[in-house]
């Protein structure tokens, strides 16, 4: 059967009156009560990766989560669910000649529930899945307890699929952002959602890879891969470190049936933090270029260049005017860090540049005739 990569929000077309009214419940024999088996709830669920005494003697990671998941809430957003189009209806004599409405026949409302990160208290800011709250109109976020508020879309950006929301209430927790630069595989971690719009689930499990790409979900890809069960619903929702930091927004799943496999995937901290200061302050994610046309070192073109190992980015080309050509890059340099941190990829350069803000310096450290020079260019829009 063939692997399908999928975002992780639950949706069920439902009445307005759950969105306007208290928890969303449904009657095991309803259409939201059988969407867990249609989405794959009977296949077999990945194992938790969490052997007893991995966090001391007690064998528990409780005390830790009483003090993150009071950070972590439910969504719930109202759309219009996608309308089935005949294109005869789009002409106007058509319509007139069988006595048919000008208005086009609208989709029914469809509530789908996500997840969301509480990441500043004072400000009631917090941070979900760009896919989550796609063509919302209205968004509801539900506390752990159990307190609804209204929820305003500051902005989001669908490259990397992370959207910020804002709330007013007191008595936030914000969730402590880690440094997933820092992850390593093995590391043990636990994701905490809303699967199934079932309410407040934490699932444990490992770091299982980092940097994972081309799964082709968005337009900047640089995944944690993790065992932790995540299934529909946990989109938004947090990956968290044993220390109770915030590493990832769990943001994808590979299911056959669309239930967990133990393969999921969420976007890094890292860009989470970039893209978040961004949508704070601009409402827009407004990236950098530098002028440069790239491509992956290969184990050939590094013999060919004489260089030790395969890791970095290769710059192919360089366009006229552009920042890299104005600041003294040349085709052929491999790029092997941005700001001392190391390139792995083309991949991993291209997320490392597209993140970061219009002006802003770069130190790039390149390889250029089997020595390394360091080159500071300004990004331009």
């Amino acid at each position: 059967m063939k692997a399908v990569v999928r975002p992780v929000v639950f949706a069920a077309a439902v009445g307005m009156a759950a969105l306007a009214g208290g928890a969303l419940v449904a009657p095991a024999d309803s259409a939201l009560g059988r969407a867990g088996s249609v989405l794959g709830l009977g296949t077999s669920p990945a194992a938790a990766a969490l052997p007893l005494g991995a966090v001391g003697g007690g064998g528990t990671i409780a005390p830790m989560l009483e003090q993150v998941t009071p950070a972590v809430v439910n969504i719930s957003v109202l759309s219009q669910a996608p309308q089935a189009e005949n294109p005869l209806l789009r002409d106007p004599f058509f319509r007139r000649f069988f006595n048919l409405p000008d208005q086009m026949p609208q989709g029914r409302p469809q509530v789908s529930a996500g997840s969301g990160v509480i990441v500043d208290a004072a400000n009631g800011y917090v941070v979900t899945n760009s896919h989550v709250v796609e063509n919302a109109q209205e968004i509801a976020v539900t506390l752990k307890d159990r307190r609804r508020l209204r929820a305003k879309l500051i902005g989001r950006d669908a490259a990397t699929d992370i959207a910020l929301l804002q709330i007013k209430a007191e008595s936030l927790t914000a969730l402590p952002l880690g440094d997933s630069d820092r992850a390593k595989v093995g590391d043990f971690v636990v994701a905490i959602g809303n699967p199934f719009g079932l309410g407040q689930t934490v699932t444990s499990g490992i770091v299982s890879a980092l940097g994972r790409s081309g799964l082709k979900i968005e337009g900047y890809e640089d995944f944690i891969q993790t065992d932790a069960s995540i299934n529909p619903g946990n989109s938004g929702g947090a990956l968290v470190n044993f220390q109770g930091e915030l590493i990832g927004i769990n943001t994808a799943i590979i299911g056959p049936a669309g239930g967990s496999v133990g393969i999921g995937f969420a976007v890094p901290v890292t860009i989470v933090r970039s893209v978040m200061e961004q949508l704070r302050e601009y409402g827009e994610v407004r990236r950098g270029r530098l002028g440069v046309a790239i491509q992956d070192l290969t184990p050939d073109l590094a013999e060919s260049l004489n260089l030790k190992g395969d890791e970095g980015a290769l710059i192919a080309k360089i366009e006229r005017g552009s920042p890299a050509d104005s600041g003294g890059l040349r085709s052929g340099d491999v790029v092997v860090a941005v700001d001392g941190r190391a390139i792995r990829s083309a991949t991993d350069f291209r997320n490392r540049i597209g993140l970061l803000r219009v002006g802003t310096p770069v130190q790039l450290t390149v390889v250029r005739n089997g020595g390394q020079k360091s080159v500071t260019v300004r990004t331009q829009r």
